[in-house]
């Protein structure tokens, strides 16, 4: 199955398990309308994960994919374990997330089945040996290219039975000082004094050079949040390679960028959000939505 569908889903900002409804149902469209005898070869199986390196936790659900396995940095390693749902192909009723908290330096593999499929072995044994084989070879200060190529080594011996792909992720997490949290009042009022708190923490983080497009897109996302949205609602500021700027409010409305017209009084926010910053974006989680802009820094730390 090409990438493209599930790189464009994956900029849409949905749950995992919301992403893998919505692909599943692609899947079963091309197989329906394959030629005949070609329905059963429309398929896959897929895991899909969204680590949050603030909250340091991870969201995750599987159609039908092996569970991934956690190595801690202390070196320790087990199987997550999830609801593993059925492969996209063959799926009718909702996908389920399992959310787990991974410390920094902790490493997350995921890999094909052709890995841990050895033939007549019992795929349960395949996935001790993977467990056994990451813990003893994945350690802080070792690359993880390098990691990858030693289980492999260790593992596939022989031609696997399928494609086998193991893909390594090692955790960071940002430091409780390079975030700074402010809960915005419902009254529009409040704008003035968000933007007043964003330039105090800019200046604290010596970020003077980006305080005057900050100002302006944390004014529009407030001013946005405090008349479309509802509240409780809070304004984030994120220092890291970037600087991020994050409104969330308790609406789940998808906001839209439009262009506004000549005579129009409103309708510009989103679009000077998006022109000012270097991306932007929406993610929604249960009966919450983010909206983000996210600035280059000149000289990251």
């Amino acid at each position: 199955m090409s990438c493209v569908p599930r790189r464009t889903l994956a900029d849409l900002e949905l749950e995992p398990d919301e992403l893998l409804t919505r692909i599943a149902d692609l899947v079963q469209r091309l197989s329906a309308e394959a030629p005949p005898g070609d329905h059963d070869i429309v398929g896959a199986t897929c895991l899909y994960a969204v680590y949050d390196a603030v909250t340091r936790r991870c969201v995750m659900a599987s159609a039908g994919h092996p569970p991934p396995v956690l190595v801690r940095p202390d070196g320790t390693a087990e199987a997550v374990g999830i609801s593993p749902g059925l492969p996209l192909s063959l799926s009718g009723v909702p996908y389920e997330t399992t959310t787990i908290g991974l410390e920094p330096d902790s490493v997350l593999a995921l890999y094909t089945d052709g890995l841990i499929d050895r033939g007549a072995d019992d795929t349960r044994d395949g996935l001790r040996r993977l467990t056994h084989a990451l813990a003893a070879s994945c350690r802080p200060d070792r690359a993880l290219d390098e990691t990858g190529r030693a289980v492999l080594a260790d593992l596939v011996d022989e031609a696997p039975r399928d494609d086998a792909t193991l893909l390594l992720a090692r955790t960071r997490a940002v430091p409780a000082q390079d975030t700074a949290h402010w809960e915005i009042p419902a009254d529009p009022a409040a704008v003035s004094e968000a933007r007043e708190w964003a330039g105090r923490r800019l200046a604290a983080w010596g970020l003077d050079a980006l305080l005057f497009t900050t100002e302006l897109i944390v004014s529009e996302l407030v001013t946005n949040a405090i008349r479309h949205g509802r509240p409780p609602a809070e304004l984030r500021l994120i220092r890291h390679n970037v600087l991020l700027c994050e409104v969330t409010d308790s609406s789940s409305t998808q906001p839209r960028l439009r262009r506004a017209r000549t005579n129009d009084e409103g309708g510009r926010g989103l679009l000077l959000v998006a022109r000012l910053g270097a991306r932007w974006g929406c993610r929604h989680s249960q009966n919450r939505k983010t909206i983000w802009s996210e600035q280059l820094i000149e000289c990251p730390r």
